[in-house]
């Protein structure tokens, strides 16, 4: 057993998150003998001590079964309205199966924009972090019979992360129809080997991880490549694995090599970096040239106009957008000045801002290293 996996017995809080594909067969109904075994699962851990939280997809497909649906609905209004009905169906499912484990569980609906703005970002982080400390089992989704558009997650693989984020995670374990990452897609190449550490995530990862996944869910390798950057910026480990195995969470935890695990960084963030992170959508992109890339990722050090290329959005002063590099998202920031003056800046050096934007008390920085947090 290496020394990464065996780091992974020592893990207290720990988040779940399991896919439609896996929580519902092909007709788009529940499988109840894979809900009961995570059901099963998820106690015997909490019972060990560990702080259990499940995020969990199946709200549309549940729904699918008592309005006769056998085909996943396309429109926005259609899925709010099958997971209105599906929502409930869930939870009493969850309910019923985890109180015969001893457990109470409880439900949390979600958006971005409970994690957008910093007060309802720590609102939502004291009521989780209540919740475990009460000895409750948080299920959460995504609200998606009240979300639009420009405050969607858009797949639970990110939510997973958000989650993790904002309630200081040790381990996030997505269990999913696929087993882990490949070095190529083992569905058309038969000499496909599963990865079982991923040290750094860069464009690599991105480039062997598939398209999208089955039917009736919504993310395929590339989503929980993202989720993975995301956590793993957040000091917390995660690991993917197949939901169909038997015992795959209870192996995990013992450490033994299942899946693939994307190893933690090793900084710590504090809060505001959190959130940062967490859920915040970016406002526009500033790429950036790979001398900047380098003094970010490797050094630590704050944006500067001389070292981007290319600036793309409507942001504002204090808005925060997304450092690109490669087209991998590298960082993400508070950026000091609005896209129009850093288009103006872009590519000089910081003692030449004053000049080119013609006014006084201009930040030497467009975005400051304590407003920066690294994805890679």
């Amino acid at each position: 057993m290496d020394e990464a996996r065996k780091a992974l017995k020592e893990k207290k809080r720990i988040v779940v998150k399991v896919g439609s594909s896996t929580l519902t067969y092909a007709t788009g109904k529940l499988n109840y003998h894979r809900l009961e075994r995570l059901a099963r699962e998820i106690s015997d851990l909490a019972n060990q001590g560990k702080e259990m939280i499940l995020v969990s997809s199946g709200a549309v497909s549940a729904g699918m079964g008592p309005l006769g649906l056998t085909a996943r609905p396309r429109t926005i209004r259609e899925k709010q309205a099958v997971a209105a009905v599906g929502q409930g169906v869930l939870m009493h499912m969850y309910e019923t199966m985890f109180r015969e484990y001893g457990q109470t569980v409880g439900q949390v609906l979600l958006t971005r924009m409970d994690a957008q703005e910093r007060s309802k970002f720590m609102n939502s982080r004291n009521t989780l972090l209540t919740m475990i400390a009460m000895g409750v089992i948080p299920i959460i989704n995504e609200n998606d019979v009240v979300a639009i558009d420009e405050f969607k997650i858009g797949d639970n693989d990110t939510l997973s992360a958000m989650v993790s984020t904002i309630i200081d995670a040790d381990l996030l374990i997505i269990l999913s129809d696929v087993d882990g990452l490949y070095t190529a897609n083992p569905q058309t190449h038969a000499e496909a080997r599963i990865i079982p550490v991923v040290e750094t995530i860069d464009r690599h990862c991105y480039d062997i991880a598939g398209g999208a996944g089955t039917e009736r869910g919504t993310g395929g390798m590339y989503t929980k490549i993202q989720a993975a950057a995301l956590a793993t910026s957040a000091h917390i480990d995660m690991v993917i694995a197949s939901g169909e195995e038997d015992g795959v969470l209870r192996r995990i935890c013992c450490g033994e090599s299942v899946g693939t695990l994307f190893k933690a960084k090793d900084a710590a963030l504090h809060s505001k970096k959190r959130w940062l992170l967490s859920g915040s959508k970016a406002a526009g992109t500033i790429t950036v040239d790979q001398g900047c890339r380098e003094a970010i990722v490797s050094h630590g050090s704050s944006l500067l106009p001389v070292g981007i290329t290319a600036v793309k959005g409507a942001f504002h002063e204090g808005d925060i957008v997304s450092l690109v590099y490669d087209g991998i998202v590298i960082a993400k920031g508070i950026v000091n000045y609005d896209a129009a003056d850093i288009q103006a800046i872009s590519g000089h050096k910081s003692e030449e801002i004053r000049v080119i934007l013609g006014h006084d008390g201009a930040y030497e920085e467009v975005i400051h290293r304590d407003n920066l947090v690294v994805m890679q």
